[in-house]
Formats: C-alpha cells, sequence, structure tokens
C-alpha cells in the first residue's frame, strides 16, 4: 500500500513573501528617509545666506531746505525709509501676524502645510499660492529673486530654517515690515504710512494697520481708490485681519465692533522735482559725491536725510520775482539767479531753469553752467584794486565822451577808426564831468573806469576778481589782463557773481559755496556729515568798506540801478550790460546779510544778432537797470522779509595813494560813435569801448605825461557827494514796462562767438 503523499499548505508561503516584501519596502523607505535626511542637514549646512539683494537695500533719499523738516525733494528707485521695530505699534504689528503667519512667534520659519502645498501647485503648473510664512516672505525679498521655481524655493525654505535660527523674532518682523511692497510706489511700511495716511507709522490706528495688512496681498486688488471692486475686497480682507486678531487675542470683540474702516488719501507719485527744484536736487547729488564722498552704489541704496543751505522763503521769493519781472512772450530768454550768505558760502536760493528734465535746456542750469559776459558788474574789481593802493574815493578824473588812450587802441583787422583810435564812451555819449570815485560808480562812468582801469593796472583788476572768489566760466579757462577788462569782457557765471560779491558783503571774508549743510543716515550706511565751512580773510576790512560805500551810489538816486531802492533798506550793488544788450546784470548785497546775482541772456548766447536784447515786448532795450534790477529787488525783499535792516559799515577811510598823470589820445578824433566789426555802439544802446576784441593791443609807448588836463588832482572830498547835476545823465525809471533805458554800461564782447557757454548735449543730466 503506497505511502501517501503530504503537501505544505499554500498559505504557510505566501505570509512569508508577504513579509520580506513589507521588510525591503520599510527598509527602502527607511533609508530613502535617511538618506533624505542627510540630505537636507547637507543642504542646510552647505546652503549660504547670500548676501541682501540691492533692491531690499534700497531706501529714498529725503533732501529738505534748510529747516531740516521741509521736504524738497526725494531721489531713489525705490521708496523706502527704514524704520526700527519699536516705531512700529504693537497693534499694527500683530494685525499683519493676523494676515499672514499667525504662528510667527512659535514656528520655526517654514510651514510644512504651506510648502507641500506650494510644492503641489508648482508641479503642476498652477497659478501661485499663498501659505508662505512672514519668514519665508522676509527671505524671498530680502535675499533671492521673485522667480517662482522649485529650485527658489528650495533655497528659500533652507534660508527660512537658518534665518530663525540666527536672528530674533523681532528682528524678522522688522526687516519683513520694512521690505514688503505694499503698492503706491512705496517698500516698506514706513513709506506706505505716508502713502495711504498721509503720516508716519508710529501714529497708525489697529484699523489702519489692518488695511495696511490687507493690501501687501495684491496691492492693484486691494486699494480702494482704484475703485469700487477694490474697496470692496479690501474691506473683506480688513475685516479678516480684524477677526484674526480676535481669534489670538490680541483684540477684544468690543474694539472690534468699534473699528471702523480707514479712509486713505489720494494716491500721489513719488516725489521727483520738475521745476527748479530740481536742479538744486542735481547740485546736491554733485556735492554728495564731490564733497561727501559718497560713490553712486552708495546713491543708489538711499536712505540719506540730507539737509541743505536753501531757505524755503528765499527760494520761493526766486520763483516769484522771476515770474512776476520776466517779460512775456519771449521763449528764448533765460535767467539765472543766486543767492549766497556773505562771509559763510551757503547758497540760500538758486534759479537754474523754470523745468527740470524737460526741453532742450531739461538739464542745463543757468545759474551754473550759463558763461556771460560780466559786463560793468565787473567795475568794482579796479574799484577794490585802486583802493588797495591806497587810491580814495575822493579821487577825481575827468569823464566827458569820447575820450581816446593809447593803451585801448584796436590793431586788429578791421578795427573802425575810432576803435583805432582807442576810443572808449559812455552810455549815450554822456559827458559827466570831473567826478570822483564813487560818483563815477555809481553813474558807471566808462571813461572814468578806462582811466582807473590805467593807472591800477588791469593785472590788478584781475587779480581782484580772483582774490574775492571769481573765476572765469564756459570756455574761458582764466580771466583776462588787458585793458579792457574794466569793462567785464570775461565770461562768468552766475552763482559765481554772487559769490563774489558776497566777499565783499562780508567785508573781506571769502567763502567757497556750498548747498548740503549736512548728511545723517543710520543703520548699515550710517554717517553724520556736517559742511565744513571754508572761509577766509582777503581783503582789508577798509577797502572793503569803502568799496560798499560807492556801489551804494548804485542804488540811489542818479545810479544805474536806482530801481533797487524800492528795497526799502540800505543796499549795494552794481548793474552790468554789454555792447548791444547779449547780456544783462544785476548783482548786489545787503551788508551781511545776504548776496545776489541776476543775469539774463538770449537764445545761445552768442553774439549774433538775433541774440541781442534790444527790443523786447514791454522793456525795449533789456539792461542791468531794468529786468534784472528789479528781479533782484523783488527777491530780495522777500528773501528778507521780517530781519532786522542792516546799515552799510562806516566808511573805511582809504588814503595814502594818489593817482599819476592819466592823458587821452588826441581830442581831435571825431567824437561821433562808431560801430565795431564786434559789436556795434551808439549813443542810445550801449555805453562802449569801441573795440573789435577784448585782446586789445597795448602800446609800447608810455602816454605822454605832459597833458594833464584830463586829471584832476586828489581832493579831500569823501565820495558822498551826490551825482552831478549834468543834464546828459538820466534817472533810471523804476517802471519795468519802459521802452526809454536807464543809464547804462557795457563792455566788450571777446569775439563773435563769446556768450554762455553750454554743453553740446543738452539731453543728458551734467
Amino acid at each position: 500500500m503506497p505511502t501517501p503523499r503530504t503537501s505544505t499548505p499554500a498559505t504557510t508561503t505566501k505570509p512569508k513573501k508577504k513579509r520580506r516584501w513589507l521588510r525591503r519596502t520599510l527598509w527602502t523607505l527607511f533609508t530613502l528617509g535617511l538618506l533624505g535626511a542627510i540630505g537636507l542637514v547637507i543642504a542646510y549646512i552647505v546652503t549660504p545666506i547670500p548676501k541682501p539683494n540691492e533692491a531690499a537695500l534700497q531706501q529714498s533719499s529725503t533732501i529738505y531746505y534748510s529747516d531740516g523738516k521741509t521736504v524738497m525733494d526725494r531721489f531713489a528707485e525705490v521708496n523706502r525709509s527704514i524704520v526700527p521695530i519699536d516705531r512700529i505699534p504693537k497693534e499694527v504689528q500683530e494685525a499683519f501676524l493676523a494676515a499672514e503667519d499667525r504662528s510667527f512667534y512659535d514656528n520655526n520659519g517654514i510651514s510644512p502645510k504651506g510648502i507641500a502645498r506650494s510644492i503641489w501647485v508648482g508641479l503642476r503648473g498652477g497659478p501661485q499660492q499663498g501659505g508662505s510664512t512672514i519668514t519665508q516672505q522676509y527671505v524671498k525679498n530680502y535675499y533671492l529673486t521673485q522667480d517662482r521655481t522649485l529650485t527658489r524655493k528650495f533655497k528659500e525654505i533652507m534660508i527660512s530654517v537658518k534665518i530663525d535660527g540666527e536672528l530674533s523674532k523681532d528682528d524678522i518682523l522688522a526687516n519683513y515690515l520694512n521690505t514688503i511692497y505694499f503698492g503706491r510706489g512705496a517698500s516698506g511700511i514706513q513709506t506706505a504710512s505716508q502713502a495711504y495716511f498721509g503720516k508716519s507709522v508710529n501714529q497708525l490706528t489697529v484699523s489702519e494697520g489692518a488695511l495696511l495688512a490687507s493690501v501687501i496681498r495684491g496691492p492693484s486688488y486691494y486699494d480702494p481708490r482704484l475703485g469700487a471692486e477694490q474697496k470692496q475686497n479690501a474691506k473683506e480682507r480688513w475685516g479678516y485681519v480684524l477677526d484674526g486678531m480676535v481669534d489670538q487675542g490680541w483684540l477684544t470683540q468690543a474694539e472690534r465692533d468699534k473699528a471702523k474702516f480707514p479712509a486713505t488719501i489720494k494716491i500721489r507719485t513719488n516725489r521727483i522735482a520738475t521745476g527748479p527744484e530740481g536742479f538744486l536736487s542735481e547740485m546736491v547729488r554733485a556735492e554728495l559725491q564731490s564733497k561727501v564722498g559718497l560713490t553712486e552704489d552708495d546713491l543708489a541704496r538711499g536712505g540719506y536725510r540730507i539737509t541743505t543751505t536753501i531757505d524755503k522763503r528765499a527760494q520761493e521769493a526766486a520763483k516769484s520775482a522771476i515770474a512776476a519781472r520776466m517779460p512775456q512772450g519771449v521763449n528764448d530768454l533765460h535767467v539765472g539767479l543766486a543767492a549766497v550768505a556773505p562771509g559763510d558760502g551757503a547758497i540760500r536760493a538758486l534759479y537754474g531753469g523754470a523745468k527740470y528734465g524737460s526741453g532742450d535746456l531739461g538739464y542745463f542750469n543757468t545759474a551754473t553752467q550759463a558763461a556771460m559776459q560780466a559786463g560793468s558788474t565787473y567795475k568794482v574789481w579796479t574799484l577794490v584794486a585802486a583802493l588797495e593802493r591806497g587810491i580814495p574815493l575822493s579821487t577825481r578824473f575827468d569823464a566827458r565822451s569820447p575820450m581816446f588812450f593809447e593803451q585801448f587802441k584796436s590793431t586788429e583787422p578791421g578795427a573802425t577808426p575810432a576803435a583805432a583810435a582807442g576810443e572808449v564812451v559812455n552810455f549815450g555819449n554822456h559827458g559827466y564831468g570831473v567826478v570822483d570815485m564813487a560818483t563815477a560808480t555809481g553813474l558807471s562812468a566808462n571813461t572814468y573806469y578806462a582811466q582807473l582801469n590805467i593807472e591800477v593796472g588791469p593785472e590788478s583788476t584781475r587779480d581782484a576778481a580772483e582774490t574775492a572768489g571769481l573765476k572765469a566760466a564756459g570756455a574761458q579757462k582764466e580771466l583776462g589782463d588787458n585793458y579792457a577788462n574794466v569793462f567785464g569782457t570775461d565770461l562768468v557765471s552766475v552763482l559765481g557773481q554772487a559769490n563774489a560779491y558776497a566777499t565783499i558783503a562780508a567785508e573781506g571774508r571769502r567763502a567757497t559755496p556750498y548747498i548740503i549743510s549736512g548728511v545723517r543716515a543710520t543703520g548699515q550706511f550710517k554717517i553724520n556729515y556736517k559742511a565744513d565751512k571754508q572761509v577766509k580773510t582777503v581783503f582789508d576790512k577798509a577797502v572793503m568798506r569803502d568799496t560798499i560805500h560807492a556801489m551804494a551810489r548804485v542804488t540811489q538816486a542818479g545810479g544805474t540801478g536806482a530801481a533797487a531802492a524800492a528795497l526799502g533798506r540800505p543796499a549795494a550793488g552794481k548793474t552790468g550790460t554789454t555792447s548791444d544788450n547779449y547780456s544783462a546784470w544785476f548783482d548786489g548785497f545787503t551788508p551781511g546779510q545776504l548776496a545776489a546775482a541776476v543775469g539774463i541772456y538770449k537764445g545761445d548766447g552768442s553774439l549774433v544778432p538775433e541774440n541781442q536784447m534790444n527790443a523786447i515786448p514791454g522793456v525795449g532795450e533789456l539792461t542791468g537797470g531794468t529786468v534784472p534790477v528789479n528781479i533782484w529787488t523783488d527777491f530780495m525783499r522777500l528773501a528778507l522779509e521780517g530781519q532786522p535792516i542792516a546799515p552799510l559799515p562806516p566808511a573805511g577811510n582809504v588814503s595814502g595813494g594818489s593817482p599819476t598823470s592819466v592823458t587821452t589820445a588826441p581830442t581831435t578824433q571825431s567824437s561821433t560813435t562808431t560801430q565795431s566789426s564786434s559789436s556795434s555802439s551808439s549813443s542810445s544802446s550801449s555805453e562802449s569801448v569801441t573795440q573789435t576784441e577784448t585782446t586789445t593791443t597795448e602800446s609800447s609807448t608810455p602816454p605822454p605825461t605832459t597833458d594833464t588836463s584830463t586829471t584832476a588832482p586828489p581832493t579831500t572830498d569823501t565820495g558822498t557827494s551826490p551825482p552831478p547835476t549834468d543834464p546828459g545823465t538820466t534817472t533810471p525809471p523804476t517802471d519795468p514796462g519802459t521802452k526809454t533805458p536807464p543809464t547804462q554800461e557795457t563792455g566788450l564782447p571777446t569775439s563773435s562767438s563769446s556768450g554762455p557757454i553750454r554743453p553740446t548735449d543738452t539731453t543728458s543730466a551734467p
């Protein structure tokens, strides 16, 4: 009988196979998990915390007027002002936590649920979803880019965990609130507070904070000023935030019930000055680099509080005076104005153009870049040179017209007979008789000052100008030393004129002009800069005092700048007009208070007929004694309003020197004013030396000394006598609209191409 076969039930092998498969699966998962954990640890270790991106560091720099409080302008690509966490109200901080990350103070910088959802959506290619913690959002804004990739997300997670372990929660929250974008061009909560509510962040209410916490989700969807739909979205999100604060115990229900949806201010664009202040901002930018030592990268990051020397009242006065006095309907008439504090150098006001950044001259500053002939404003340097030599104000010369001088003879090809004979004429060919130095200054007598420049030497005139701080402008490299320099043939700038006259106003103390008084910044870019004033005594006080007294005659009755008497306080100054009215000036000051210069030219300033200002609508001949002096007077009256009246200083009573005999060339030459090859001279439009060039050929033969009829000996007269009552003298009208020009003085053009020198490319900022 066969032995029956035994068999193992199939059910006994299947459990073993299942157990082996389960063990393998578990080991595999464990190994993968371990490798993943090791990978994450390695990734955590090797992932560095990168440097902050440039956009995260950028702040707007604010430029203030001299009071340090009134904003003039802002500049920076990003409108941001960083504030410490203690300036942000606690309830406002909690509003952001309720909106974005209610477990912020408990989590480790990441949200596993949020990460999983974000990765899943990223793999599926769906729209971006929220869920990132505040730490993750801060890392993305501060260190990374806004790219929506898994690689960027992985870096964000690693850095977030690291940051959470290295920074305090308060630091992370502060950095987040200072970098997040709120719309309206505002990055950071401080500028957002100003953009939405017109107040500083420390003044925000919980309701206002809840609205700001709402708009960061999407400013174009939640800014209530963008439309009814956005306003409704904002209200719903605002309610969600407040309800979250109640849930977290940060707000009571009673407080929630009382909360009202806040009103916001109108949307405003970032402040970028496009008017006259735009030119000031560019000057500030240049000085930040040249004097403060900030680089372009520094300026791009911003965050600086810059206090300028510009007085708000004075700046408004400059704009008001120019708007009221400049002739209308002449589009190519240009004016520059600058005002400087004597003995200090602080620029108190500056007008370099009406519109910054637009038009052909959008970046051309007429107060600093336009180079105009100085005209008779230059005579003061011959006056100073004479006083320095000890020649007193009582010195008298014959100021008849015309007169002829060997030193003024021209040998230029094509010179007119009058120019070749060295003819000098007064305005309108008026003869003033024998006058002293103060009277000649008030009348701006050309023939007198020609003799005085011969006496002191043109080199001394130039040296006096340079000592006062005046520099050549434009293409001209240095001031000239020919005899005609007394008539202002050199090219100068408006700011240069104002600053040089400020040296006189400060009784001989020369200062270097500056526009920044201080710069402050805290945090990473800490700086505390204060202007280092450069002031030096360069003239004897007695010389300056007599100079002031002579220049005061210009602003008195009978003087070429008599319209300045309307200022109502003692002042001294000098008019200036070049031949054929190519440029017109008035430069002056109140003693020790404020020195200002006004210069006007037409077209591109070159010496071509179309740029002559001798037929300006409503004015006629535009000379130094018309529009410029009226602008100056209006400006000074408003700028000095409320300040004490400063008297003229006592006379210096300079004495001890005496002029040598100065004679004229033969007086039998024709006394008829003639026209030179480079500029015209007429008794009705200019008071000019009839030469073709300023580089006058000087005779090597000294003038004869036997004829002394044109030189009166010095007297004991103090120079305070009134101007002579010569019937040819005209008193300037005070009405700027008159077509009858006042007593005028003109200098010589250097060449047919002289005038304001401009950059060849005016479409880019200097």
